[in-house]
């Protein structure tokens, strides 16, 4: 039986990753601390969903390592010596970042070295997909030019239509702490694929989301915007008149990305994971796709000032992806995806 070890087992791409290796027949290993509840309070806490996994998984086991205790990490490797590790813990809000510079750094960057240097004492063949993000490109990408409509703003030349490709600079940039943090631990993890030759790859997520998504208002855009709707919870939007612009992503069309790379691993390959084109909408546009299939309202007001660093318009160029893995392919649309997290908000209300 094959072993893979995932990390942020808890959190919404983790818990996905479980269930799906479980299905698949692999002994499971998650490492999760919570610390999502530490970051973020109560609202972020994933023992709901430890719990849910623990029910229905076969070969599902629960470690609560932090992954910056190097030993501990070193320990476990041994101990299961994984055939594929899947890296999703992190501190994964830039907002948070700047109250916990060094905790952050700590999670995002030394974290992802000890799991990274486990493997290649233990095991340099395994499989090692990396869990990055698009804020690794700073605020690159609103230099691109953009042209604004009623309800969003989008790009103005025909050659920007797909979106940011891996080819956007990732310095000489404004980041967000988090967001340095997690270039970090991306050029790290190519390093290990370049220099070491090891398989590698490093996936650079756009707004990833899905029904088992803890979302609070620092991370989780859309999960928390469902949420307060079902809720009857006020909600604030950030700057650029609601009007900025992300590509959402079920957490399952993810996992496919990542069991593709497996397949197939290209040593330091970095790609962009977002919903493309086809599942892009502004803050307002999700705002009214909500309550068109929900019936809910969403109480909202406006704040001019935006995030720093904060994308205006931020679409995945999945050009990459798909040429290297035409198997994959984005099978949850945008109101499938809306509707799917409606039904799970109610059912927790219950």
């Amino acid at each position: 039986m094959k072993t893979v070890i995932i990390t942020g087992s808890s959190g919404l791409i983790g818990s996905e990753a479980v269930q799906y290796y479980d299905n698949q027949g692999y002994r499971v290993i998650g490492v999760d601390n919570n610390m999502r509840r530490e970051f973020f309070g109560p609202k972020g806490d994933t023992t709901w969903n430890l719990a849910r996994l623990q029910q229905a998984t076969r070969n599902f086991q629960h470690v609560g390592l932090d992954i910056r205790d190097r030993t501990g990490v070193f320990n476990l490797f041994r101990k299961h010596r994984p055939d594929m590790v899947i890296h999703c813990a992190a501190q994964p809000s830039h907002d948070k970042a700047k109250d916990i510079p060094l905790v952050d750094f700590d999670v995002n960057a030394v974290g992802t070295v000890n799991l990274l240097e486990a493997t290649r004492q233990v095991n340099p063949e395994a499989v090692f997909v990396f869990m990055s993000t698009n804020k690794v490109y700073g605020d690159a990408p609103n230099e691109i030019p953009l042209v604004e409509t009623d309800t969003r703003y989008d790009y103005a030349c025909p050659e920007d239509y797909h979106g940011v490709s891996e080819e956007c600079r990732i310095d000489r940039c404004l980041h967000s702490l988090f967001g340095a943090s997690k270039t970090a631990a991306d050029v790290m993890a190519q390093e290990y694929g370049r220099y070491f030759g090891m398989n590698v790859g490093v996936f650079r997520g756009g707004c990833l989301t899905g029904p088992s998504h803890s979302g609070v208002e620092l991370h989780g855009f859309l999960s928390y915007l469902v949420h307060v709707a079902v809720t009857g919870k006020p909600y604030t939007i950030f700057g650029y008149k609601g009007k900025q612009v992300r590509d959402q992503i079920h957490s399952y069309d993810v996992i496919q990305a990542f069991e593709a790379f497996a397949n197939n691993p290209r040593p330091g390959e970095v790609y962009n994971l977002g919903g493309g084109r086809e599942n892009a909408a502004s803050v307002l546009e999700c705002i009214a796709l909500i309550e068109e299939l929900s019936g809910y309202r969403v109480q909202y007001t406006y704040q001019e000032q935006n995030r720093i660093g904060d994308h205006i318009c931020y679409i995945s160029d999945l050009r990459k992806l798909r040429a290297h893995f035409p198997q994959w392919r984005i099978e949850h649309s945008l109101p499938h995806i809306i509707s799917e997290m409606v039904a799970a908000e109610e059912n927790r209300m219950q």
